[in-house]
């Protein structure tokens, strides 16, 4: 089913779920038009409040501790699964951000929208289950190792952590494509105009967290050395995919790559 392109995007009445976090700061500014809601005036893990009105609903309200959701995974999907169907429940397009969690990442070359499933811990598990519940009317978005200027991430942690240390030890087994948000909101609303279905909108590019790391020292004028490490010795209680390079089968928008994506951030920053 085709998103109706004598409907546009900016005549419709939407909401933002999840709008006090990174991506929901993101997609408020890119689609001022709609209605941002934070956790106080919609908690989803219950029904819609009463009276709510929308005709798109970008539903960015999600639990997104990995390893939290290995210890009460009951949580994480009443946040995933139970927020995604209420949500949809509104019976109207939704576009919901799913992860390359959703992959075991064993494959050698980067996933693409048809790779089986295969997630390896609970919040991969619960993700995975709220794309199905967010029923055809949906776009359902996978994206991997989102940042941005706002809330806990991995770009503000390290620049934090780079400014106390003269070293950081950082994982070099994993790769994936770091996605600003910024980047990631503005190929939303170019999506809006593709069909319904599953989509992977990544940056371009891939790194290590390590490479990351050290991208983000080197832009920031940091000094800080990286000290390369495994998973293991990190021992986080979830199991990450090794391999999260996600890109797309489909005609689906290009995000720009993952260090101009950095830049990006970083300039928001300096202006906070």
């Amino acid at each position: 089913m085709e998103h109706d392109v004598s409907d546009p995007v900016r005549t419709r009445h939407g909401l933002i779920t999840g709008a006090g976090g990174q991506l929901g700061h993101a997609l408020a500014e890119v689609f001022p038009e709609a209605r941002p809601l934070t956790r106080v005036e919609w908690d989803v893990t219950f029904p819609p409040p009463e009276g709510l009105d929308a005709d798109l609903v970008l539903h960015a309200a999600a639990w997104t501790n990995v390893d939290g959701a290995e210890d009460d995974p009951q949580s994480a999907a009443a946040v995933n699964v139970g927020g995604t169907l209420h949500a949809a429940s509104l019976g109207v397009p939704l576009v919901t951000w799913s992860t390359d969690y959703v992959f075991d990442g064993a494959k050698r070359t980067p996933y693409v929208e048809s790779d089986a499933p295969s997630p390896l811990g609970a919040y991969g598990r619960t993700k995975l289950h709220a794309e199905a519940a967010a029923g055809d009317l949906a776009w359902i978005v996978r994206s991997s190792w989102l940042f941005g200027p706002t809330s806990h991430n991995f770009v503000r942690t390290m620049l934090r952590l780079g400014a106390e240390r003269d070293e950081v030890a950082v994982v070099d087994d994993q790769r994936g494509s770091p996605t600003y948000v910024g980047h990631l909101a503005a190929a939303t609303r170019e999506l809006l105009e593709l069909p319904f279905g599953v989509w992977h909108l990544a940056a371009e590019g891939d790194a290590s967290w390590a490479e990351f790391a050290e991208a983000i020292f080197e832009e920031a004028g940091l000094d800080t050395r990286v000290r390369r490490i495994s998973s293991e010795e990190l021992g986080r209680p979830a199991q990450r995919p090794a391999n999260a390079v996600l890109r797309s089968e489909k005609d689906a928008p290009v995000l720009p790559h993952w260090r101009e994506g950095l830049r990006a951030c970083l300039q928001r920053l300096e202006r906070v």
